[in-house]
């Protein structure tokens, strides 16, 4: 690709350049394994590091506080994330967004009210940066590779997203690998050991951002404001807000916000319930690295198989009712027949839940990413900022709620979000299925 002159608010040249003049299909997929590969590297220390926090600082209630001040701050930075990746391109929004990973995790080596509240804050800020940035990116390049190669759009989106989000996943199996490896070489709770684990969890996302400096500038022209655009700042400001509630008249919008916010409710449940009422009481601490990984490797694979069955909006509704189902089944046993047990059953039944939750975790990341690049095709930033909001929120509200509700009122409020959301969700379907048929 020649390298022409760009001005100041364009993508910086990735460090490495290929010496062909023109860009082959091949260079989207090659972004692709390196978004994903970069993403594993910053999350597998980021997911596993949160799998801890309700137990590692569990004084004062500092874990799970932090945790819902984070996804708070991630709701609310998430009204105005578009804007920011707009300015910035996809590209240098989701390296910046790694920053506040790095220092959330560089404050758990000194876990106190006066590091963790700031961090997270601050991650809140970054996470809805990175996650708009990831969306707007990953959609842009699969348009641009079913364009180059004349495939259907919709079939490489669904590829694509499905390889990002099998390799995201994985984050959790192999984070929680590592977590397991390093605790359980020393005493419980050891505090030399909790650093170790932080360190090498700083390490591997130093190397993740490294990576994502290889990726290439997107051809969407209309990421970025221009800094010769006639329009003023506080006018794109005022353009992009309007974008952000833009969304919210779509009653596409509307009848998706119930399956977003669900799918945040599920996440949050296994990180905040599941570890803490069924694994740890069975497993103990360090059981909750081996259960996690089990989540993380199903998830992964789930992701990965659900994207290559992902063709349109058919197929997208059948792969999440089927997710959906497999979610049920688990809040339904634990609403009326699970106990905790012991012997081989105490250790297989939270396994089972991990991989079926994992099931469930996986159809609704890449069923929901296809969904909205399909659908909201002309405001790809707006659509994701929105998916971030209402899902940040959900996470917010199951941390607040944890320490106060009992786990068997969370299922019951589980499975009336699962109700919901598909009831809406089918609603919408059959709507758009009128309207092209």
């Amino acid at each position: 690709m020649a390298i022409e002159t760009m001005d100041a608010h364009d993508e910086e040249t990735p460090f490495v350049v290929d010496a062909s003049e023109t860009e082959t299909p091949r260079n989207r997929t090659r972004d692709v394994h390196i978004l994903s590969c970069a993403f594993l590297l910053v999350f597998l220390a980021y997911g596993a590091a949160q799998n801890l926090e309700t137990t590692v600082n569990s004084e004062g209630n500092l874990g799970t506080v932090s945790l819902g001040i984070l996804y708070v701050s991630f709701a609310i930075s998430s009204l105005f994330a578009s804007l920011v990746v707009r300015v910035l391109g996809s590209k240098k929004a989701v390296v910046l967004g790694t920053t506040g990973y790095w220092l959330y995790i560089a404050a758990n080596l000194k876990p106190t009210w006066y590091t963790m509240v700031p961090a997270s804050v601050y991650l809140g800020f970054t996470a809805s940066i990175i996650w708009v940035g990831e969306g707007t990116y990953l959609t842009s390049i699969a348009r641009t590779h079913a364009r180059d190669t004349k495939l259907h759009e919709g079939t490489v989106i669904g590829n694509f997203n499905g390889e990002f989000w099998a390799m995201f996943a994985l984050h959790q199996f192999v984070g929680n690998l590592i977590t397991l490896a390093v605790l359980q070489g020393g005493a419980e709770g050891s505090t030399s050991n909790t650093s170790l684990l932080f360190i090498v969890f700083l390490c591997s996302m130093t190397l993740g951002t490294i990576l994502m400096c290889f990726l290439r500038k997107t051809d969407d022209k209309e990421e970025k404001v221009s800094a010769d655009s006639s329009v003023s700042f506080c006018s794109a400001v005022a353009s992009r807000l309007k974008s952000v509630i833009t969304p919210l008249l779509d009653i596409r919008m509307l009848l998706i916000i119930p399956l977003i916010a669900y799918s945040g409710l599920q996440q949050a449940f296994v990180w905040a319930d599941y570890t803490k009422d069924v694994v740890n009481p069975t497993l103990g601490e360090a059981g909750v690295g081996g259960a996690m990984a089990v989540y993380g490797a199903f998830d992964a694979i789930c992701s990965l198989v659900a994207g290559r069955l992902t063709s349109g909006l058919r197929s997208i509704t059948i792969i999440v009712c089927g997710g959906a189902f497999f979610q049920a089944v688990i809040f339904l046993w634990l609403l009326l027949k699970y106990s905790a047990t012991s012997g081989v059953l105490g250790i297989i039944y939270p396994l089972l839940m991990a991989a079926l939750l994992g099931i469930g975790d996986g159809v609704l990341n890449t069923q929901l990413s296809a969904l909205l690049a399909l659908l909201f095709k002309h405001d790809t930033e707006g659509a994701f900022a929105q998916l971030k909001v209402w899902q940040s929120s959900a996470i917010a509200v199951v941390f607040f709620l944890s320490s106060a509700i009992t786990m068997q009122t969370m299922v019951v409020i589980m499975l009336a979000a699962i109700f919901v959301s598909l009831v809406s969700f089918l609603f919408l379907t059959l709507k758009l299925e009128r309207a092209f048929s």
